[in-house]
């Protein structure tokens, strides 16, 4: 079980200091997002149809550039990552978009052993 903790924390940490580096870089392209640029492909759009009023969650969702993109389609998004870092951040986007939908952290992970 300590193995597994140590690793929860390692990932944590990693995803933290990712979080400081993605928000900034051109790739997520942040000015662009604020300013209404959605964050996913219009293939997604096209797959996803419809979602006002639907409720998401969505797993992994680092700092919720999609989880934004899809409240600002209707859907009621429950954002999740593990990264307390990437939560906050997220936040704060959400907050600058005057959006409201829950981010949650992560507390714990399961482990399967076969």
């Amino acid at each position: 079980m300590e193995k597994e903790k140590k690793y929860l924390e390692i990932n944590k940490n990693s995803w933290n200091k990712k979080t400081k580096i993605h928000i900034n870089s051109a790739f997520y392209d942040v000015p662009s997002f604020l300013k209404g640029k959605s964050s996913l492909n219009q293939i997604e759009i096209d797959l996803l149809g419809d979602i006002k009023n639907k409720k998401i969650l969505h797993l992994q969702c680092h700092f919720g550039q999609d989880s934004i993109s899809l409240a600002r389609l209707g859907a009621n998004v429950t954002a999740i990552d593990l990264s307390d870092e990437a939560i906050k951040t997220g936040k704060e986007l959400a907050k600058k978009q005057i959006l409201m939908f829950d981010l949650y952290v992560v507390i714990f992970m399961i482990y399967l052993t076969i």
